[in-house]
């Protein structure tokens, strides 16, 4: 709420800050509901045990693959 209403310029002198890079944030994700086949679940899970990766893991790399 103070941020609201004071402007940072009073407190901060801008004109000196210097810009960084936070290559380790994480980007922003958001939870979904998403029905699948209990098999197409099984397989996927199956899959991802395999590759000893969590299966949301691998499911999120598969939609990322496919998107780009």
């Amino acid at each position: 709420a103070y941020w609201e209403s004071h402007d940072s310029a009073e407190h901060v002198d801008w004109s000196k800050a210097k810009r960084v890079r936070l290559p380790n944030l994480k980007p922003s994700t958001t939870s979904i509901s998403l029905r699948l086949p209990v098999s197409l679940l099984e397989q996927i899970k199956i899959a991802a045990n395999k590759r000893d990766v969590p299966y949301q893991s691998l499911i999120k790399i598969w939609l990322a693959e496919k998107v780009r």
